[in-house]
Order: C-alpha cells, then sequence, then structure tokens
C-alpha cells in the first residue's frame, strides 16, 4: 500500500520509499523515514496534495510523492 491510498485520520507507518536519493534526502529532513509513523491530515481536491503529521511536524506531499512511499495502515486509536 501507498500514503495515496490513505484518507484523512488514518495512520501509517513508513515501510519504504521508492524515490531517489535527492527526493529520500528531503523527505528525512522532515522526518519521513522507514519506521516513522504518520498521519493523514487532509488532501486537496483530486488528492493532488496530502497534509501529514510526522511527529510534530506537519507535510504537504505532492501526489507523485506519495505514490513513492510504501506503508503499512495501522489501527487507529
Amino acid at each position: 500500500m501507498v500514503l495515496s491510498e490513505l484518507t484523512k485520520g488514518d495512520r501509517a507507518e513508513i515501510i519504504k520509499i521508492n524515490a531517489d536519493k535527492a527526493l529520500r534526502d528531503r523527505l528525512s529532513s522532515f522526518g519521513v523515514m522507514r519506521g516513522e509513523e504518520l498521519t493523514v491530515k487532509g488532501c486537496s481536491l483530486a488528492k493532488q496534495t496530502m497534509k501529514i503529521e510526522v511527529g510534530s511536524t506537519l507535510i504537504a506531499v505532492r501526489a507523485d510523492e506519495a505514490n513513492k512511499i510504501e506503508v503499512k495502515k495501522l489501527n487507529n486509536k
């Protein structure tokens, strides 16, 4: 499952980031890396961007970037 398949309120653990080094480095600078948990806070129309929270950081992720982030959906608390 990839990040773009999640909807608002879903929680997930990042399994793998299938991207080039530049994108992986940029995402990791915001805390988006393997093993971290995230929460989907919202999506734009047509899911062109997603707002996610990793730790205490809110990040906007483009649809093409979200398709490169493999996640495992967690049960919502």
